[in-house]
């Protein structure tokens, strides 16, 4: 058996698959991976089925050596790098760990959310049918916690043979507004409150995590009160309460709430919403369930290309190669005296 060690991670670095789903009437969050995309490239770098449990990273990295073995892995999301012994990783490729390596995932300089998969997944019990750690109510994860310094995750596959893999991935777009559906409950604002959400410039506060993202911006104005009876709640409900300030449900989010819900963001989009950094402005556009509905299907079959467009990793001396590895080891001083070690480099 293949074990992955931790060596060191942020507070919040945890294992995340597809989420927790069928039991939200017994007041279960679903929970899952912030960035499902990213999720899904992650795992078919190496492999797996794009649901596939891995590690995900919130803004920090880590440090993972492996012992039993060599071990694929891969690592895909915000804007950070993975490197191997010092040597750095192309991004979106996958790369052998050997026993006794280490691996290093930077903190992200863009985005929120990464995610580390190895071949195979990791040998952890599920929980109601998923690994997602969620941290209210201490479901999955590691025996119920995020993962910490000096954890060993063991891995199901105990051979890593084929090519490595590369995947060409385009950048999500970075100023294209947030596709929103109007509702649940779009008739407790007055029409002004619609104009406002729709026309008005937001930005994401420092209070967001995976529960739910506040956000500050103009007022949204309530026509009936801000208090309903408690209903259920999806991913992406967008809740106004009485400050007028709407906070976006996230994946960890709560299954019931009695505050009223303007409008939610589509499936396609919430990837892409849940990469947004605190302090970055976001707008909102309003579309039909027709479009809604169209993306869900495009995110979908993106998802499923996804092994096809699979290119092996190929070595060649390219400038992008060049600049994607550490090619320096050291360096000599050449007027310095010269000694048996400087002798023999």
């Amino acid at each position: 058996m293949i074990d992955l060690v931790v060596k060191a991670c942020g507070p919040m670095t945890s294992l995340q698959d597809r989420g927790r789903h069928g039991y939200q009437r017994f007041g279960v969050s679903p929970s899952g991976a912030m960035d499902a995309r990213s999720l899904a490239a992650a795992n078919v770098l190496v492999g797996n089925p794009p649901e596939t449990a891995a590690i995900e990273f919130v803004n920090l990295g880590g440090t993972f050596t492996c012992s039993g073995g060599d071990l694929r892995i891969a690592v895909v999301g915000a804007d950070c790098s993975l490197s191997i012994d010092g040597v750095q990783v192309a991004p979106n490729t996958a790369a052998l760990l050997r026993e006794g390596q280490e691996a290093q995932v930077g903190h992200a300089r863009t985005g929120t959310f990464a995610y580390l998969a190895v071949a195979g997944g990791f040998a952890v019990e599920p929980q109601l049918g998923s690994l997602s750690f969620h941290l209210r109510s201490r479901l999955g994860g590691l025996d119920g916690a995020p993962l910490r310094p000096g954890d060993r995750l063991s891995c199901k596959a105990e051979a890593q043979p084929g090519e490595l893999m590369h995947l060409p991935l385009e950048a999500p777009p970075t100023d294209a507004p947030i596709r929103v559906m109007l509702g649940p409950q779009d008739d407790y604002f007055t029409p002004a409150a619609i104009r406002t959400l729709l026309e008005g410039e937001f930005t994401v506060s420092p209070q967001a995590d995976r529960m739910g993202f506040q956000l500050t911006g103009p007022q949204i104005e309530h026509a009936k009160g801000f208090n309903i009876v408690s209903d259920g709640i999806v991913t992406g409900h967008i809740q106004v309460p009485g400050n007028g300030q709407p906070i976006v449900l996230m994946r960890d989010r709560q299954t019931a709430g009695g505050y009223p819900k303007i409008a939610t963001i589509i499936s396609a989009d919430l990837d892409r919403f849940a990469q947004l950094r605190p302090g970055t402005s976001v707008r909102f556009k309003a579309v039909e369930r027709e479009e809604a509905v169209t993306a869900a299907r495009q995110m979908k079959d993106w998802i499923s290309s996804l092994p096809a467009a699979l290119v092996p990793v190929r070595f060649d001396l390219t400038t992008e190669h060049l600049l994607s590895v550490n090619l320096i080891g050291g360096a000599v001083d050449a007027l310095a005296p010269r000694t048996p070690e400087t002798a023999a480099s």
